[in-house]
């Protein structure tokens, strides 16, 4: 094949060949990251996020670049899980946006996409790293602009974008010390020439035929959620295919629309407008959507029957919200609803405790995606929003779905541990506004002390240790700082490194497989050597960390 056109098949082909192939190859990018802990994994997270964009455009066929480009950058955007994932929805999405009201590109759109995609990450990204997939993508997209002429093909361009793309990966042990001290090169740019590598392949005829995806014929798998109730009525959603698109006016849209109900959540492109809203008058509100195109999709639901099921089974004001989020579901609407991201039954219902009304269950090893985020809020009836991650890897989701929802306000708090989105919600007063409740849950994240205490899933030499593989280790701030074949002896070791003279309160969160004894042994031991700190304990019941510990 040589291709100086690209048209929409080959564009969907393209995508869909190195989503496969990063597939195929993922397990080896996870290996490539830094730290020896359970995590959620770059490679997973990549090849995630790509499946969610194939899995978009897998219905379309014989349409234009523009309309697989902007179909792609919704799937990924909405599938996107930890930095990795993000990084790359927007290199994608940028990427697509040069294919705008095209029906077929040039190689020199492609290129130039390549490098609209890299500015739109970095902006993506508050502080950029250099030594990432950014860097990666940056100067294989540059190398590829300086080496277009008028009839270069597809595939002579992507053999030197992927020659620089590797030469590239090489240096960035040089600008992330990290990488260095690890041996490794980075994870994400490792991913991201894996998909240009598939799509080189589609090129020189060599199709991957070993996905296992299902068809997405439309585009409600994107969006498919289960809502919490209000004041009852009927929770109503619909996508509709907008017929003037470029002439709607979401706030007018919107105005109107707050007349039949409330919870209301819209989403909208240039070609499809997706609405949520609870009420009880759905055919009136149906009748005023199909004002501006057909119906795309539409589901009604019966919450006042749901709230009556919900009290036989379980008794109680709240229950599973899809299998994602469990959320305390109010019948009036409130003045907060907070969503936090944990995992363990008992740390969920300490969050719950303390004022959390959406809690989805991830973490460590299992990212949420950014329709994780957006579900939950539209599940929530409240006028201010605010997000609490609790992992430095899903903070950049949460605030991707913050901007995406222009509807709602919403607030990210940057948690990036467990015990910084705890220590936020020690400052949450129900009854504050919003601007001090937020400064001030910002400002004790500053002054809290993270320690964690897991176990190496391989051998490695990091920081000065040389680890073994299920060696335990002790991890302050994110840095390890302690290793040993012992459990206590390793957390007693991090309670020395934590605790000094200005603490005052350590909240231990205990994890699933820590038997009585050996909390009994850790307890004498910080009651001993700190006699004079108070210690509140959690029973957390969390995967991976034996001892989530905040110390403030």
């Amino acid at each position: 094949m040589s291709s100086t056109m690209i048209d929409g098949n080959l564009l969907k082909l393209l995508i869909t060949n190195g989503t496969i192939n990063l597939r195929n190859d993922h397990q080896r990018i996870n290996e490539l990251n830094v730290f020896p802990v359970p995590d959620g994994d770059t490679g997973s997270n990549m090849q995630s996020t790509m499946m969610s964009g194939v899995k978009a455009i897998q219905a379309l066929d014989d349409v234009s670049v523009d309309k697989i480009g902007k179909t792609l950058s919704r799937g990924l955007l909405m599938g996107a899980r930890g930095n990795s994932g993000v990084i790359l929805s927007q290199l994608f999405s940028g990427f697509a946006k040069v294919f705008k009201e095209k029906t077929e590109a040039t190689v020199k759109d492609f290129v130039e996409g390549l490098q609209q995609g890299v500015k739109q990450a970095y902006g993506a990204v508050i502080n950029p790293v250099e030594g990432t997939i950014l860097t990666v993508a940056r100067e294989a997209a540059d190398k590829a602009s300086e080496s277009v002429t008028e009839d270069i093909t597809l595939e002579d361009l992507l053999q030197i974008y992927i020659k620089e793309a590797y030469e590239s990966l090489d240096r960035t042990p040089d600008l992330l010390p990290v990488l260095k001290e690890a041996g490794v090169v980075d994870s994400g740019g490792a991913g991201f020439i894996v998909i240009i590598e598939g799509m080189m392949a589609a090129l020189e005829g060599k199709i991957f035929e070993d996905q296992k995806m299902e068809t997405v014929a439309s585009m409600a798998n994107q969006f498919d959620t289960y809502e919490g109730d209000t004041d009852f009525g009927y929770c109503t959603e619909f996508i509709i295919q907008l017929k003037n698109g470029d002439k709607f006016n979401k706030e007018k849209f919107t105005k109107r629309l707050q007349r039949f109900g409330d919870s209301l959540v819209i989403v909208n492109d240039e070609e499809i407008c997706k609405v949520h809203i609870h009420t009880k008058t759905p055919g009136d509100v149906l009748n005023f959507g199909q004002q501006y195109g057909n119906f795309a999709t539409l589901k009604i639901e019966n919450m006042s029957l749901q709230h009556t099921e919900t009290l036989l089974h379980t008794g109680e004001e709240g229950h599973d919200c899809g299998h994602d989020h469990s959320v305390y579901q109010s019948d009036r609407k409130e003045k907060y609803g907070i969503i936090t991201v944990v995992n363990g039954d008992g740390l969920k219902n300490t969050f719950r405790e303390m004022g959390v009304s959406c809690v989805i269950d991830g973490g460590q090893t299992m990212n949420p995606s950014t329709e994780d985020f957006i579900n939950a809020v539209e599940s929530l009836n409240a006028d201010h929003i605010i997000i609490i991650p609790n992992n430095g890897n899903v903070l950049l989701s949460a605030e991707t779905a913050a901007k995406f929802i222009e509807d709602r306000d919403v607030t990210v708090i940057p948690a990036k541990t467990i015990p910084q989105g705890y220590a936020s919600l020690t400052m949450f007063d129900m009854n504050q506004d919003l601007e001090t409740n937020i400064k001030e849950m910002k400002d004790l994240i500053s002054h809290v002390k993270s320690g964690e205490v897991t176990y190496a899933i391989r051998d490695t030499e990091f920081n000065g240790f040389n680890i073994k593989k299920d060696d335990f280790m002790g991890i302050l701030n994110g840095k390890i700082v302690t290793t040993n074949t012992d459990r206590v002896a390793t957390v007693s070791e991090l309670f020395k490194k934590l605790i000094d003279e200005d603490t005052e309160i350590v909240t231990v969160m205990i994890g699933k497989g820590v038997e009585d004894k050996e909390l009994e042994q850790v307890m004498l031991f910080v009651e001993e050597v700190y006699p004079e700190v108070e210690v509140e304990l959690i029973q957390g019941n969390q995967d991976i960390y034996s001892y989530i510990i905040a110390v403030e």
